[in-house]
C-alpha cells in the first residue's frame, strides 16, 4: 500500500510538466519537440547518433551493427526494406527503410502515412555513427512530402519556436519518436553481450546491457526540454498584428507572389485529419467575372486527386523565412471547364469566399 501512495504522488509531481494533446489522447511534453529536436544540416533533415564503445573492435562493431540492420528493416517484411550495402574494409553500411508511421488508431479510424529513408552506418574502432536521412511521407496515397520542408524548425513550429503548428505536429512528432527509438536499439545492439538478444527481439526488460557510452552528435531528444526558446530582437516594424478578416474584393493586387514564397493547400477542417499540400508550380489571385478567385497550379508530378475530390479548402500564403501565413483564403472550388492535360501543369480555381490578412 505504501508503494501505491508513493507511485501516486510521484505521478502527481510529474503531471504539471506534461501537457495534453488530441493526437493519440496521448499525454505528452510538447517542450521535447520543439527546436533543435529535428536536427538540420545544410537545409537537409538528418538525425545521428555516435556511440562510443571502449574496447570493441572495428569488426566486432561493423558485425554486430549489419546484423542489427538486417534484423531491424526486416521487421516490416517488405522486400524494398533491406541493406543495400556492406562494406567490411570500409566500415561502411547502407540500408533503405519503409514501414507505417501510424498517427491515430481506433476501431472507427486508422490514420498513418507511409514513411521511407535511408539507414547509413559507418564503423570505426571503439567507435560508430549511425545516420537517418532521406525522409520521405506518403500519405493516403496520393499525398507526397519531404521531411526537409515539412518537419523542419521553420515550418513546423511557430515564430517563437514555442509552440508546435497544428496539422503538421503529428508528423514531426512521430518521426522524431521513429528516431529516438531507432538509436536506442542500435545502442542495446552495441551494449548487449549477446547480439541475438536485439535481433530475435527480446523485451527490452530482459535484455543485459554491457558498458556503452553514448556521445550525441545532435540535440538529445531526452534533453530538448531544458533549452529554453531562442529570444527575437528584431526591429518593432518587424513584427505583425494578427489576421484580420477583409472582404475578398479588397484583397491586394500581388498580394501572392509564388516567386516571393510558398502556397499551402489545406483540406479538411479537422487538425489531425486533414491534407496540407505546397502549390509546386505557382498561383495568384485572379478575378473571373468579377469574382476574386484564388488559382493554385500544381507541378505535374504532384499528386492532385485530394483536390479533385474537394469542393472546399483553404489556401495559405508563407512569405519566404516567415513560418506564419500572412494571407489565410476559404475558397470554394469553381468550374470554369478548362481541361487538365497530362505531363502538364494543372491549375485549379477556388472562389474566395473569407479572406484574411496580417495587417
Amino acid at each position: 500500500m505504501k508503494n501505491m501512495k508513493f507511485l501516486f504522488w510521484a505521478f502527481m509531481l510529474l503531471l504539471p510538466l506534461t501537457s495534453l494533446t488530441a493526437q493519440n489522447n496521448e499525454i505528452f511534453d510538447e517542450k521535447l519537440y520543439l527546436a533543435g529536436a529535428v536536427p538540420e544540416k545544410e537545409g537537409k533533415v538528418i538525425f545521428s547518433r555516435e556511440f562510443s564503445i571502449p574496447g570493441m573492435s572495428e569488426e566486432d562493431i561493423f558485425n554486430r551493427m549489419q546484423k542489427w540492420m538486417e534484423s531491424r528493416l526486416k521487421e516490416n517484411d517488405n522486400e524494398a526494406s533491406r541493406v543495400t550495402y556492406a562494406n567490411s574494409k570500409s566500415g561502411m553500411l547502407a540500408g533503405r527503410g519503409e514501414q507505417w508511421l501510424l498517427f491515430r488508431s481506433s476501431a472507427l479510424s486508422l490514420d498513418r502515412a507511409w514513411m521511407t529513408y535511408q539507414l547509413t552506418i559507418e564503423c570505426k574502432p571503439e567507435f560508430c555513427t549511425v545516420m537517418i536521412e532521406k525522409i520521405r511521407y506518403t500519405y493516403r496515397e496520393t499525398e507526397k512530402y519531404n521531411a526537409d520542408e515539412w518537419i523542419n524548425d521553420d515550418f513546423a513550429l511557430n515564430k517563437s519556436k514555442t509552440k508546435l503548428i497544428r496539422g503538421i505536429s503529428k508528423w514531426r512528432i512521430k518521426t522524431i519518436d521513429f528516431a529516438n527509438d531507432m538509436f536506442k536499439s542500435a545502442a542495446l545492439a552495441l551494449s548487449v553481450s549477446d547480439i541475438q538478444q536485439v535481433t530475435n527481439n527480446k523485451p527490452v526488460d530482459q535484455i543485459q546491457n554491457g558498458p556503452i557510452v553514448i556521445k550525441q552528435t545532435s540535440t538529445p531528444i531526452e534533453t530538448a526540454a531544458k533549452q529554453e526558446a531562442p529570444v527575437e530582437n528584431k526591429p518593432a516594424t518587424e513584427t505583425q498584428g494578427p489576421l484580420k478578416e477583409i472582404a475578398p474584393a479588397l484583397i491586394p493586387e500581388n498580394s501572392i507572389k509564388a516567386s516571393e514564397g510558398k502556397i499551402v493547400i489545406v483540406i479538411g477542417k479537422d487538425q489531425f485529419n486533414r491534407s496540407m499540400m505546397t502549390a509546386d508550380a505557382g498561383g495568384s489571385i485572379v478575378n473571373i467575372e468579377d469574382t476574386p478567385a484564388m488559382m493554385c497550379t500544381l507541378a505535374p508530378d504532384q499528386p492532385y486527386e485530394a483536390l479533385e475530390k474537394a469542393q472546399t479548402y483553404t489556401v495559405m500564403f508563407y512569405p519566404n523565412g516567415k513560418t506564419e501565413p500572412t494571407i489565410v483564403l476559404e475558397c470554394e472550388k469553381m468550374d470554369i471547364g478548362q481541361t487538365q492535360i497530362p505531363g502538364l501543369p494543372r491549375s485549379y480555381f477556388g472562389k474566395i469566399v473569407k479572406a484574411e490578412i496580417k495587417e
